[in-house]
């Protein structure tokens, strides 16, 4: 059985630091909120770690397909609930990449195997928020 440890540390105002695998990772919230804004916000990097799991997906599954593509960027946007606590409840994932005409369907699986089959995040993220998938491709 696998088990992921994270070691998180207070720094002082509303900011921690989490030492993921010698990985430090910077988390604080806005001056609004009562940070110093110093690093990236809990509720965010959940996007960043939802886009970063489906992207490493879709980039091995391309290379064992053996696709040239170039470009890649995938950007999320997600509705925060209004009441504590606020979840997001809806999420868009845009795709965007620079890939043959010929091996767009191949790109279309990826995402398809990503978001179904492999990222785990994803399959967190679906018991509480409904996904939008789209892909832009890029010329």
């Amino acid at each position: 059985m696998t088990t992921h440890k994270v070691n998180t540390q207070f720094k002082g105002g509303m900011a921690f630091h989490a030492d993921i695998n010698g990985h430090i990772v910077k988390m604080d919230t806005t001056e609004e909120d009562g940070g110093q804004n110093s690093g990236a916000s809990p509720k965010r990097m959940l996007l960043a770690s939802l886009a970063g799991c489906s992207g490493i997906d879709i980039v091995s599954i391309l290379n064992k397909m053996k696709v040239n593509f170039s470009d890649f960027s995938i950007q999320t946007d997600a509705h925060l609930t209004e009441e504590h606590p606020k979840i997001y409840d809806s999420i868009k994932i845009t795709y965007s990449i620079k890939v043959d005409s010929v091996d767009q369907s191949k790109m279309e699986k990826a995402v398809s195997l990503s978001m179904e089959k492999y990222c785990g995040v994803s399959a967190m993220f679906k018991h509480f928020a409904q996904f939008d998938v789209e892909i832009n491709w890029i010329n």
